[in-house]
């Protein structure tokens, strides 16, 4: 059952990024790019972009909605950039994914981390919050990116060289972001923590290897840091976690089964709603389910995805939740599409109408095998 103070988790939801308007993408340049729009007129056509986009979460029957992450040019950076600490460099090549490489943007660690009070992501969240009738939710990176992305030479504290150092500053610093968030009213913080999968793909593995790193203590240390990030929350707080290979103009960066993260991610986060990649051969067979402890843990299987317009058939899905309850309890599922459909403001190779029919489309899965969204 849904919890009765926080509502989530929901049998139907969503990773939290959605397609940019046309209106937001035109200012966003005017503002950052050609230097013809002052911050306030450009968040003035965010705000009424994002007041557009939760009405269309709602109109759909989502009982949670974020902004889309209208405000942010990617998923992850502009959170990290806006930490203490760190610091986001422009140079001439871009992270390489599957036949493309995305802005070159990288995000460096300067001197000590800690999340500021001022964060800009703390009034993101209360905008969406004071403009729904359902659940407010935000996504945010999770800690591992602020290590998995960042190069060792990126890190100038000499005592980050110690990776034990800079993993409890970084633990602490999210501690206190989690905090934050809670302040604000919010009771529903997902965290996107897709390194854990990026750790199970073979060539990731090896690079990180190339670096001194092993990949399976960093797996494990990767689960540390969440757990210690979120284990002393108020128990009226729900967080999720976003696990995929990657998301850039419907592309991907990595491939590979779970098999290597399931044990850390269902037994050693401290996490309560997992939402899982599983759109494609990549992601490997539903089996690392039978690691989910039975209990109030959720698990939102991404069999919809949104890098392709094609619409999956509800048949299909229901033979792939019958599936799945082989592995683990049906009650223990919901569903959820595998990824944002903006993990960066290009966005992914669909439309806006593909997009609401493929939340329809959760909504709809969610009613047929749970009787609703909210059972």
């Amino acid at each position: 059952m849904s919890d009765p103070v926080t509502g989530a988790p929901y049998r139907a939801d969503h990773v939290g990024s959605l397609l940019r308007p046309d209106s937001v993408k035109a200012a966003r340049k005017a503002h950052f790019e050609n230097k013809t729009m002052s911050a306030e007129e450009l968040a003035t056509i965010e705000d009424a972009a994002i007041i557009d986009v939760i009405k269309m979460q709602e109109a759909v029957g989502l009982k949670a909605v974020t902004d889309g992450e209208f405000r942010r040019k990617f998923w992850h950076y502009d959170f990290m950039g806006l930490l203490t600490g760190f610091e986001l460099v422009t140079r001439e090549e871009g992270v390489q994914f599957h036949g493309v490489k995305i802005p070159p943007v990288y995000p460096t660690i300067t001197g000590k981390l800690d999340f500021p009070a001022d964060h800009p992501m703390i009034e993101h969240y209360k905008f969406v919050a004071s403009k729904t009738k359902v659940q407010p939710k935000i996504s945010i990176p999770g800690p591992s990116c602020c290590h998995f992305r960042v190069a060792p030479d990126d890190i100038t504290p000499p005592e980050y060289k110690d990776l034990d150092v800079l993993f409890a500053d970084l633990a602490s610093t999210y501690a206190k972001a989690v905090q934050a968030f809670y302040d604000a009213g919010c009771r529903y913080l997902q965290m996107d923590d897709i390194f854990f999968a990026y750790l199970c793909d073979p060539k990731h593995r090896e690079d990180k290897k190339k670096l001194g790193q092993d990949p399976d203590w960093l797996i494990d240390r990767y689960a540390w840091m969440m757990n210690e990030a979120i284990k002393d929350r108020p128990a009226d707080m729900k967080i999720g976690m976003h696990l995929c290979r990657g998301n850039f103009v419907s592309t991907y960066a990595a491939e590979g089964a779970y098999d290597l993260a399931a044990d850390a991610i269902f037994n050693k986060t401290g996490i309560d709603i997992y939402f899982m990649e599983y759109d494609s051969e990549r992601a490997g067979s539903l089996e690392p389910l039978r690691l989910l402890p039975k209990g109030s843990k959720r698990v939102m299987p991404g069999f919809i995805t949104t890098k392709t317009p094609e619409l999956e058939s509800l048949d299909d899905l229901k033979k792939k939740f019958d599936e799945a309850s082989k592995y683990c309890d049906l009650d223990q599922l919901g569903i959820a599409p595998q990824c944002g459909f903006s993990s960066t403001e290009e966005g992914n190779k669909v439309t806006m109408d593909d997009q609401r029919r493929k939340l329809e489309l959760v909504v709809k899965t969610a009613e047929a095998i749970w009787g609703g969204v909210d059972k």
